[in-house]
């Protein structure tokens, strides 16, 4: 299995990446950083360097590296799966849907993808100004960026609604930036992402699947259009992807999904990111209830989920572990909770096949394909070693067959990436979930803009309810 030491970044790059990677850079004043650019930018090989950092910056940033502030982690507590094994008061908010403006976990994610944002926009810049990189290199270099910043956009936008869209590294223009509709920011996320498709190659540029090719490109823009309810182009989407066969396929072998570089991933998050000292993924460290030094476990699973498999569902069989010391399920899709060792076996999931072909089975749900949609289920339902729905209930009508897609995307995709939540919020499904709690109202749906932003920033206005 190739390693690459992506850590090793020449000197002047870190300078770059430190120069750029202020988290309140809305409010702060960032250095002049043009030498530096012209430096970074005048040669092939210093130019993929800070590209490079930018994925680090990926394992590093909290709303997408899988540690205790991450969009797993905290989205996954808003929705119904994951609780909190220890009572750590900042993240108890999220899994109460209390959320308070001043919550630091909160902030953590606005700031972090907004610092990821605008080393996109300097990416770009930088590329847009150079005159010595060869254009193969720069074409691939622009869309990798641009995915980066319609991925981290897309996360600002399902968690806040209405963000500031910000499209340069110009201070004077960002620090009193105020919101933009969250109409605006999707059209921006869907040209990002359509001209990152056609920029890239279906080729990971250095092999490994930590790199965007126009495939995770294409399987973004499929769940964007998904979650816009065009269900005509997520369906054509998904389906480019799922009949790339020879790049792609679904592994009968559950425990070989989340392995770095498993044929069923389509983009992963290397943790050579953090610098090669721990190799372990954020995600196993945080969920994994280690039989050893089991008092460390934050999170655990609701006890109701694990009830909700058909026994013989290999996914709770694979995919849910139990300590009986702790009386608490725990997500087991990664199986390694410490390591320092090399080759890394296992890389954070990004994107993967099987969310495209629930992408494509809603859509064809929705579209009146019923036949369609059960094959697609089917799949998913097939490698779980679960009944086919085509011999079950092959004249399931839509609305039960769209519950009981909802109800696989929960089985297949907990613990990744907050789907859940995201699902409860964009299929109205949230209310008939959180209704009975004294603590709900509608207004959680969506998170409240930190106030410390709103502190420097007299622009940015708050969401209802806060």
């Amino acid at each position: 299995m190739k390693q690459n030491h992506l850590f090793r970044i020449p000197s002047f790059v870190l300078l770059l990446l430190i120069l750029i990677s202020c988290e309140d850079f809305i409010e702060v004043e960032v250095p002049n950083n043009q030498l530096i650019q012209e430096v970074v930018f005048d040669s092939d090989d210093t130019a993929q360097s800070a590209m490079i950092g930018i994925y680090n910056q990926l394992f590093l940033a909290e709303f997408a590296n899988g540690h205790f502030s991450s969009v797993t982690v905290l989205s996954g507590l808003s929705g119904d799966i994951i609780e909190n094994h220890k009572n750590y008061p900042s993240r108890i908010q999220f899994e109460d849907h209390q959320l308070e403006p001043s919550n630091p976990e909160n902030l953590y994610i606005w700031s972090s993808a907004y610092n990821v944002v605008y080393m996109t926009n300097s990416m770009l810049e930088g590329l847009l100004e150079s005159k010595n990189l060869s254009p193969a290199l720069k074409q691939q270099l622009e869309g990798e960026a641009r995915f980066i910043r319609a991925f981290s956009y897309f996360y600002l936008a399902n968690l806040y609604g209405d963000v500031p869209l910000l499209l340069t590294t110009d201070y004077n223009e960002n620090r009193l930036a105020s919101r933009d509709p969250v109409a605006d920011v999707y059209l921006q996320i869907i040209e990002d992402l359509e001209i990152s498709r056609e920029l890239l190659s279906t080729d990971y540029r250095d092999g490994e699947r930590t790199q965007v090719n126009t495939t995770a490109a294409t399987a973004l823009l499929a769940r964007v259009h998904l979650y816009l309810e065009n269900w005509e182009q997520a369906e054509a989407l998904s389906t480019m992807i799922i009949e790339t066969t020879m790049q792609y396929e679904l592994l009968n072998d559950l425990d070989e999904v989340f392995l770095a570089n498993s044929r069923e991933a389509i983009l992963q998050i290397t943790p050579l990111g953090g610098g090669g000292y721990m190799t372990q993924t954020n995600e196993g460290f945080n969920f994994i209830i280690d039989p050893v030094i089991y008092f460390m476990a934050a999170f655990k699973l609701n006890n109701e989920f694990p009830e909700a498999f058909d026994k013989n569902d290999k996914r709770l069989l694979n995919w849910i572990g139990f300590h009986e010391g702790e009386n608490a399920f725990f997500p087991y899709k990664y199986k390694i909770f410490t390591s320092n060792s090399f080759p890394i076996t296992e890389y954070s999931m990004v994107l993967r096949l099987a969310e495209q072909y629930l992408i494509r089975a809603e859509a064809r749900a929705k579209m009146g394909n019923l036949v369609g949609s059960i094959e697609d289920l089917d799949v998913i339902r097939d490698r779980a070693g679960l009944p086919l729905l085509a011999e079950t209930d092959p004249g399931i009508n839509q609305e039960n067959l769209l519950d009981l897609i909802f109800e696989e995307r929960r089985k297949e995709l907990f613990a990744e990436w907050g789907h859940r939540w995201f699902d409860l919020k964009r299929s109205g499904r949230a209310e008939e979930v959180f209704g009975p709690e004294e603590t709900w109202q509608s207004a959680d749906l969506l998170y409240p803009i930190p106030e410390e932003e709103r502190m420097k920033n007299p622009n940015l206005s708050q969401n209802p309810g806060y």
